[in-house]
């Protein structure tokens, strides 16, 4: 297993246009996309900076896993995603080597990618995510 660059950090927010109007009026950046995940309760909008992505989160229910993390913890940072050449591969090497997990088999996330979470009690708390290119 490798790990390719940082593909996105995921910010979880209560109020999704507001979020945009502050990354594009305040810092400059464009949103070049907003998508619903509605199997993950969530609506997201995207930025490039660089070659890593701003994911930012808004909960489309009120027991999404994004509710439930801004009404645990409020707004923020809510994970560090890695691209990853083989998602499955990749959860089943960190599982080995006693890597509690979240997803033990990958699942749709956006932009049409494979994602696989890590549970943060053993990632020294920072949620992790694998994603890339779904396998054929």
């Amino acid at each position: 297993m490798s790990v390719n660059y940082i593909e996105h950090i995921g910010i979880a927010v209560k109020n999704l246009d507001e979020a945009i109007n502050y990354y594009e009026n305040i810092l400059g950046m464009k949103c070049y996309a907003v998508e619903e995940v509605t199997d993950q309760k969530v609506k997201t909008a995207f930025f490039m900076v660089g070659q890593t992505k701003i994911e930012l989160l808004e909960s489309i229910a009120d027991d999404g896993p994004i509710a439930k993390f801004i009404e645990k913890k409020g707004e923020g940072i809510h994970h560090l995603a890695f691209n990853v050449d083989d998602v499955a591969e990749s959860l089943k090497n960190v599982e080995e080597k006693g890597i509690q997990l979240i997803d033990k088999a990958p699942r749709k996330g956006a932009e049409g990618l494979s994602i696989g979470f890590l549970h943060p009690k053993s990632t020294y708390g920072v949620l992790t995510e694998f994603c890339g290119k779904p396998k054929e």
